[in-house]
């Protein structure tokens, strides 16, 4: 088997060979933590001298006694990793990583454009939080402005929502288009 081919066990009667890419340039990746182990992930690579990148933001939590600001995963059970594939196997034996986030049985890189930008947006201070995904085609509910409480489906995004909302009764829709901070997922 030469260097460039890796054993794939699709299936144990069946063993498929692939391909790796030829370019073993470093690239970032996405790997997938146990619950709340990402900040503990990310120490241990740091330790192992494994380029990592752990985007962070700042939530004031209250208690009945106290509130405290802690800092706490943009990505919750993610860390970004850059590597590259012949390395994947020093990440993947690390405590609490569980994979490298991959379609098609091979990690998938992300762009380096996304990630540069998060961090740029974080070292000026950018106002960044969590946010649900929504895609077109997700059912949400304004929960402000003048739409509030009406649910309606996403059928664009370009600089706001376009969200189209139904009224059953009448079998009828508009569109309308608000801002992603006055909607929310239905869950």
């Amino acid at each position: 088997m030469s260097a460039r081919h890796q054993l794939d066990l699709g299936t144990a009667a069946t063993p498929r060979l692939f391909e790796l890419p030829a370019c073993e340039e470093p690239r970032w990746y996405a790997a997938y933590t146990a619950p709340r182990h990402e900040k503990r992930v990310a120490q241990q690579m740091l330790g192992y001298r494994i380029e990592c990148f752990l985007p962070l933001y700042k939530s004031i939590r209250r208690w009945k006694d106290r509130r405290k600001q802690l800092e706490l995963p943009l990505f919750a059970g993610y860390v970004f990793v850059r590597i590259g594939l012949r390395d994947r196997l020093r990440v993947l034996g690390l405590p609490g990583v569980v994979q490298i986030v991959s379609f098609n049985r091979k990690p998938a890189p992300l762009p380096n454009a996304e990630i540069e930008a998060l961090r740029s947006g974080l070292i000026r201070n950018a106002w960044i939080e969590p946010h649900p995904y929504l895609k077109i085609g997700r059912r949400v509910r304004v929960h402000s402005g003048p739409m509030a409480g009406v649910e309606g489906i996403v059928v664009r995004r370009k600089d706001r929502f376009r969200v189209v909302l139904s009224i059953d009764l009448i079998m009828r829709s508009v569109a309308v288009e608000v801002d992603e901070a006055d909607i929310e997922p239905v869950r």
